[in-house]
C-alpha cells in the first residue's frame, strides 16, 4: 500500500519529529508498504531530510510550515495529487501553530481529506479535556480559558470527523466516547522508540548526571531540579551533574536563557540545547537518572519511553497522564510532590544513594519498553489502515 504520514521530522525540531521519524522508519521495514509519501514542514535550515537506502521508499514534500494559515490547502494539494491509500496525521493541538486561526485551519485537514476521498486517521497526542491551560501556557485569564476549552470541544469534533482517532492513552477514549459519542476512537499505545540491546545498568566515570530532557518553560520547568540537586549537595557528598537537555517551549521562548542567568552560580550545570536524533542514545546512557520537573501533563510521554529504552531510572511526579503510563504500560520510579523542591530531593537523593535501587528501577522500565515496541504499535497501524481501505 501506499500511505501519506504528517508529521514533522528530523532535522525539524516541530514538536512530534522524535516520534515521526521512528514511526515511519518502522513502517518502511514493513513489506506491506510500499510507498510513503511524508507530508512535512519546510526546514528553515539547510540541512535536509534524509532516510537510509533499506526499506519502502520515501517521497517528500515539505509543504507546510508552523503557524502559516495555508497549511490545510498546501497539504491537501499534495494529497490531491499523489492520491495515496490512506493518510496518517501524527498530531497534537498545536501541531500547525501556537497562533490560533493556523492552529485550527491545520487540525480540519484529516476531515478535508477523508471528504475529497482519501480515508484519514489521525493519532492524536493529548485531548484538550486532560490539558491544563492555565499551566501548558495557553493563558491565565479564566474567560479566555473558558473560550479556549469551548473553541477546543469544536475542534476535536472537527478531529474526530477523520475516519480513525488513536489516542495513546486509555483515559482518552473513555472521554471521547463519552462527551462525543464518537464510535471510530482506538487506543494504540505510544511504543517505545528503540528496543537497543539489554543495558549493562552500569554508569561512566565521572559525575551523577541527573537529567531532564524536554521543551521547557511552561508546565516542565526546571528551576525545582536545580534547587532539589542544590539541596541534595548540602546534604551529601554526591558528585552530581545537573543536565538539562533540550530547548524552550514555543510558548516560552527564551525561558532557558533566562534560567541560565538566574543560578550561573550553580556548578556542574549543563545546558545541551536541541539534542540531535544521533545524540539521544548518549544523553541517556550516560545518565544515572531522569527526572521529570512536570507541574502537569499533556499527553504520554516520549521521554519515559525512552528512558525505559535505555535502562534509565526515573524520578517523577504520580499526576495526569503519566501515572496514567505508569499504570497501563508497567513503568515504574521514584514519585515527588510536583513543584516541591524538598520532595523531589528526597527522591533524587534516594536514587543516587541506592546503586541496587537505581538498577532495580532502570530494569523495570526496560522491560516496560519492550514490552510495547514501536515495530509492534506499526503492525496495529497496518492493522487499521487495512480494515479502513477495504471498508471503502
Amino acid at each position: 500500500m501506499r500511505i501519506a504520514f504528517v508529521s514533522t521530522y528530523p532535522p525539524s525540531k516541530g514538536t512530534l519529529n522524535e516520534y515521526g521519524f521512528y514511526l515511519l522508519n518502522h513502517f518502511r521495514k514493513k513489506p506491506e508498504i510500499e510507498e510513503i509519501i511524508l507530508i512535512t514542514d519546510k526546514l528553515s535550515m539547510s540541512s535536509p531530510y534524509k532516510f537510509e537506502e533499506a526499506g519502502a521508499s520515501v517521497k517528500i514534500y515539505d509543504c507546510w510550515r508552523f503557524n502559516a494559515w495555508g497549511n490545510l490547502w498546501n497539504i491537501l494539494r499534495v494529497i490531491k495529487k499523489t492520491k495515496p491509500d490512506i493518510v496518517l496525521f501524527n498530531i497534537q493541538f498545536l501541531s500547525f501553530g501556537d497562533a490560533k486561526i493556523p492552529a485550527a485551519l491545520g487540525l480540519l485537514t484529516p476531515l478535508f481529506a477523508r471528504i475529497f476521498g482519501i480515508p484519514s486517521i489521525v493519532l492524536l497526542h493529548n485531548i484538550m479535556e486532560e490539558v491544563d491551560l492555565q499551566k501548558a501556557g495557553f493563558s491565565k485569564n479564566l474567560i479566555l480559558i473558558t473560550i479556549f476549552r469551548s473553541i477546543g470541544t469544536c475542534l476535536t469534533k472537527i478531529i474526530l470527523g477523520a475516519n480513525l482517532v488513536a489516542v495513546t492513552i486509555a483515559k482518552y477514549v473513555i472521554i471521547l466516547e463519552k462527551k462525543y459519542k464518537a464510535k471510530n476512537v482506538a487506543l494504540v499505545p505510544h511504543g517505545s522508540f528503540e528496543v537497543p540491546p539489554t543495558p549493562i545498568y552500569i554508569l561512566p566515570k565521572g559525575p551523577l548526571k541527573v537529567m531532564t530532557f524536554g521543551k521547557f518553560g511552561t508546565y516542565k520547568k526546571v528551576e525545582v531540579l536545580i534547587e532539589a540537586v542544590e539541596l541534595v549537595r548540602t546534604r551529601t557528598d554526591l558528585d552530581i551533574e545537573i543536565v538539562i537537555a533540550g530547548t524552550d517551549s514555543p510558548n516560552k521562548i527564551g525561558y532557558l536563557e533566562s534560567i541560565k542567568k538566574q543560578y550561573k552560580i550553580v556548578k556542574q550545570l549543563t545546558f545541551t540545547g536541541y539534542v540531535s536524533e544521533e545524540d539521544v542514545p548518549r544523553i541517556f546512557t550516560e545518565s544515572a537518572v531522569t527526572v521529570f520537573p512536570y507541574s502537569s501533563t499533556t499527553g504520554s510521554s516520549g521521554v519515559l519511553h525512552q528512558s525505559g529504552s535505555y535502562g534509565v531510572a526515573a524520578i517523577l511526579p504520580d499526576i495526569g497522564d503519566l501515572a496514567q503510563l505508569v499504570r497501563e504500560e508497567g513503568y515504574t520510579g521514584e514519585f515527588f510532590e510536583p513543584e516541591n523542591v524538598e520532595s523531589l530531593a528526597n527522591a533524587i537523593q534516594k536514587v543516587l544513594q541506592d546503586e541496587n535501587y537505581r538498577q532495580k528501577l532502570g530494569k523495570a522500565n526496560y522491560f516496560a519498553a519492550v514490552t510495547l515496541p514501536l515495530s509492534d504499535i506499526a503492525d496495529w497501524y497496518l492493522l487499521h489502515f487495512k480494515h479502513i481501505i477495504n471498508r471503502r
